[in-house]
């Protein structure tokens, strides 16, 4: 059985609309060898294929398109399913990218392309072609290496999470022999990213954003990183969130996880979770671990100045702490990364 060490071999799928092409295009600018739309039982001959011309690294797109017939998607799910366990008998490790959009975005780019649906013959109607979809694609969403829900990223952003989780730092064992951990900072008040493994919510500490003196700073700058370090509470939350992470990330990687979304979220983005998302990132850079790092709401206008009731709450929001200080909501990974270069 040939042995491919060298491959590294991407497998794009996810909803229609949700920005395959250009997801297959920016894998084109980056060296690798493309097929769109390729039926899951031919995956297995041209992974074979690259590896017989020494290529080193291949993508493809496989989506309901790709089922033998009109409305068999769910043998087109159990094709691929069953490709990629062909290709790990075959000593390649495909990667698994998803990409997913919120279902209002995804009828707003097809009623603007004009574009049809290919489910919609089946279905009679576009909102039922896209949770048709979205069901059957459920099982192949749970085995994705990343997810990026496209909903919010734009083209730029996306070209990013491509480059960071698959092109930088690839290397002959196919770039993951180290898992990336991408943080990303982020505003409740804005909507929690649909796609982090681990979100902390900080929204208990003393929040700058009243402080008439240094409320208009952003966390990068050094006065806003003294008021929310220097408080007792803080330094007890980051004494236990690297016990916790400590023992978790690296049982993720452990693991063969390739990619761990952490999401730190404060009421508006723009102070306490910038300073706990810079924090942890060089702590985890410390402890030899690959980070990136982002701040999506950083730059979004500043909230009301007006002082909150207890002077450290947001606008009313009842924030919970855990009895040890560490607060922190750990959802299912959804989709919706936007990596920027480390800050």
């Amino acid at each position: 059985m040939s042995s491919s060490p060298s491959l590294q071999f991407i497998l794009i799928t996810g909803l229609s609309g949700a920005g395959k092409a250009l997801a297959t295009a920016y894998f084109e600018d980056f060296g690798f060898r493309c097929v769109d739309n390729l039926p899951p039982a031919l995956i297995p001959v041209f992974a074979q294929w690259c590896v017989s011309n020494d290529i080193e690294r291949a993508a493809v797109v496989a989506d309901v398109r790709s089922a033998p017939r009109q409305g068999d998607h769910h043998v087109f799910v159990d094709d691929l399913q069953g490709a990629l366990e062909i290709l790990r008998s075959q000593d390649i490790n495909p990667q698994l990218l998803f990409l997913e959009t919120d279902d209002d975005r995804l009828v707003q780019r097809f009623k603007e392309t004009r574009r049809k649906h290919p489910l919609s013959d089946q279905t009679g109607d576009l909102n039922n072609a896209i949770a048709t979809e979205r069901e059957a694609l459920m099982a192949l969403r749970e085995r994705a290496d990343k997810i990026v829900n496209t909903s919010h990223v734009t083209p730029r952003e996306l070209r990013q999470i491509i480059e960071k989780t698959f092109v930088e730092d690839a290397n002959g064992d196919n770039g993951s022999a180290q898992m990336l951990v991408q943080i990303e900072s982020f505003g409740f008040k804005h909507g929690a990213p649909a796609d982090a493994d681990l979100v902390f919510d900080v929204r208990f500490l003393p929040n700058p954003n009243y402080d008439p003196q240094i409320g208009h700073l952003s966390g990068h700058d050094q006065p806003i990183i003294d008021f929310v370090l220097r408080e007792p509470l803080t330094q007890q939350y980051q004494n236990h969130l690297r016990d916790f992470l400590g023992f978790c990330v690296p049982q993720f990687e452990r693991e063969g996880k390739a990619y761990l979304s952490i999401a730190v979220g404060c009421t508006g983005g723009r102070h306490r979770s910038v300073v706990l998302s810079n924090w942890l990132a060089a702590h985890l850079r410390e402890q030899g671990f690959r980070v990136g790092i982002s701040h999506r709401d950083i730059a979004r206008p500043r909230a009301s100045k007006s002082l909150p009731n207890n002077g450290t709450a947001d606008n009313g929001t009842a924030d919970t702490a855990s009895s040890n200080g560490a607060s922190s909501d750990v959802h299912s990974r959804n989709a919706d990364a936007k990596p920027e270069r480390d800050s």
